[in-house]
């Protein structure tokens, strides 16, 4: 039994099939398990027994596209997990939803070619997902999985590049556990919940569909989300999460009311800050630089939330790669207010979560099943 991750590669474009094909080559625990034109022939190859521990689907392809792919993945109860190549244009979006909706984890926007400029991006973006998925589906088939392997951290000093997930899969093989720091002191008691704030990644769609679709009717609390997510897809994304959440799901606009019962999610390469005037809380979107490697970013957010709502704020991180809103969550934290964090089980990328434990900036570790539950207890606690 290989200790590899194994993909299956679904592209009609030959270009595109090498493209993956090389990224995948070039990373430690990673290996092609196949390679099919459309979703007719990676079909065959799957009912003929094909090793594979994850997909990555193009969605436009003859014969049987990306849809129709799902579809029969779903009717035939395969468990394998499918990451799309998307589209950035407006029906791809819509594509993109669908597919979330027909049992896809996660996607990532198609690259342009073999020469384009976000090349290194999307390999490391895409490895991520490959290394987190794939090493899920592993642990629930009781294979060998790899260690968690976090995104790109940012280079100290000018001359030093950035870390790449495939090259510390070595490192991590052998890293100690790091126990959780002190708790902050708390400036003062946790007061009723007046706002809650999520910040999550890698395994974010999946995992915000099952929050959401099982949050209480009647929680009148408003929510903000900041999911990583590119720019033209944050907007579907909410209305998605509209069709199966019992609160309103809105993307957020600059200026935006926080109102109670609303969930407002952070367009993509938007940062997303609360502030408050008067009686009223309103959103404010800006394109000032990263933070933490992204734009919308949870440390942003949740900055934001412990200095408009101190101790009447929930901070809750979830699954995801690297250590964005891993240090603000702990300004929530001290400002006293309520944090939760998803835990190692359930994450698809214990990255985040674990690096906002390790800190001791999370009162409770909760797994994905019980997230909606706790979250709507702590809100809708008197204290």
């Amino acid at each position: 039994m290989s200790d590899e991750i194994s993909v299956l590669i679904v592209d009609d474009s030959a270009l595109m099939r090498n493209l993956i094909g090389r990224m995948i080559e070039d990373t430690p625990g990673l290996s092609i398990a196949d390679k099919a034109m459309n979703g007719r022939f990676a079909m065959d190859k799957l009912l003929r027994g094909i090793n594979a521990d994850i997909i990555v689907l193009d969605m436009e392809m003859p014969e049987m596209n990306g849809i129709e792919f799902l579809k029969e993945r779903k009717s035939r109860d395969i468990k394998i997990p499918v990451v799309i190549l998307s589209s950035i244009a407006r029906r791809g979006a819509e594509i993109t939803m669908d597919a979330l909706a027909l049992g896809a984890s996660d996607f990532i926007q198609k690259p342009s070619g073999s020469e384009s400029e976000d090349i290194h991006l999307v390999k490391d973006t895409l490895v991520g997902m490959l290394l987190g998925y794939g090493n899920a589906y592993r642990k629930a088939q009781g294979k060998k999985i790899l260690p968690p392997v976090p995104e790109p951290v940012a280079a100290k000093k000018p001359s030093e590049p950035a870390k790449r997930p495939q090259d510390i899969v070595a490192h991590l093989m052998t890293a100690p556990q790091v126990q959780p720091a002190k708790a902050p002191a708390q400036r003062r008691q946790p007061g009723k919940t007046e706002i809650i704030a999520i910040g999550i990644s890698t395994g974010g769609p999946d995992a915000l569909r099952a929050v959401f679709s099982q949050i209480d009717p009647d929680l009148k609390i408003p929510i903000v989300v900041v999911q990583h997510m590119p720019i033209g897809f944050t907007n579907e994304f909410a209305k998605s999460l509209d069709r199966i959440c019992p609160l309103d799901v809105k993307e957020a606009e600059d200026g935006d009311i926080v109102q109670p019962g609303r969930v407002l999610i952070a367009q993509g390469n938007w940062h997303m800050e609360v502030e408050k005037k008067g009686f009223n809380a309103k959103v404010r979107l800006s394109d000032t630089p990263l933070v933490s490697g992204h734009r919308p970013s949870a440390d942003v957010l949740f900055a934001s939330v412990a200095m408009t709502y101190q101790n009447h704020a929930l901070g809750v991180i979830m699954t995801g790669m690297g250590r964005d809103g891993a240090q603000q969550l702990g300004t929530i934290y001290k400002e006293g207010g309520m944090t939760l964090g998803q835990d190692e089980d359930s994450s698809v990328v214990y990255g985040m979560p674990r690096v906002a434990y390790e800190m001791g900036h999370v009162m409770e570790q909760i797994p994905l099943k019980k997230m909606a539950r706790r979250i709507c207890d702590i809100a809708k606690a008197p204290r």
